[in-house]
């Protein structure tokens, strides 16, 4: 069974619902069996960090609200993510372009690392308030996970991997995403958003189900 998962770094419902299927797949007796396989999207491809500019200043600006608001927002997303043991900091997140850290997970994909890739990307984003736009910053992080650094910073250098990332957003346009995170358990069945882990679970078994009786 294959399961492909279209998120953004920057997407914090992203890595809540990482952690919602994780914890499905925990409980799914076949998950050995389960290939997943991460693809990029970008929820917004113009942004550029700017050094001083707060996530907080960021949502109001996009979202057309006050800062207050968007402290707000950003509030019950964090309180979203303590339900999954994730403890999102606001105060620290960097807004910054995701394009090559997509990159790198592509990278780390081709050395069968990209679980590692997107678990070590959305924690340096959402907890440690890394700037995941910085190529030293992903260096680092590429290297914490395993990569050789002088083959990361070369990518980075390079357009290497961009088509790969270009190839991931339109499929994700073609089959209608219009929003992440997008999970399409075997070509067939699509699910959006952070669901809870029951409805992931309960999917997996049905789709197991169905294979096996087609078999």
């Amino acid at each position: 069974m294959k399961v492909d998962i279209w998120s953004d770094i920057m997407c914090p419902f992203c890595y809540i619902g990482k952690r919602k299927f994780e914890n499905a797949l925990a409980q799914f007796p076949n998950a050995q069996e389960v290939e997943v396989v991460w693809h990029s999207y970008q929820l917004q491809p113009d942004v550029q960090h700017v050094p001083g500019k707060d996530t907080y200043d960021f949502l109001a600006e996009i979202k057309g609200t006050t800062r207050q608001q968007a402290q707000e927002m950003n509030n019950r997303v964090a309180d979203m993510a303590r339900e999954v043991d994730l403890h999102y900091n606001f105060d620290k997140v960097q807004v910054a372009n995701t394009f090559d850290a997509h990159r790198l997970t592509h990278l780390a994909a081709s050395h069968g690392l990209q679980s590692q890739a997107e678990e070590r990307l959305f924690a340096a984003h959402f907890i440690e308030g890394k700037n995941v736009q910085d190529p030293e910053t992903l260096v680092q992080l590429g290297t914490e996970i395993g990569l050789d650094a002088a083959e990361v910073r070369t990518m980075l250098a390079s357009d290497a991997l961009a088509e790969e990332v270009n190839a991931d957003i339109q499929t994700a346009q073609q089959i209608g995403v219009n929003g992440v995170p997008f999970f399409v358990i075997n070509h067939k069945y699509g699910l959006s958003g952070a669901q809870p882990s029951e409805v992931f679970l309960k999917a997996l078994q049905q789709v197991w189900q169905e294979e096996k009786t087609e078999k």
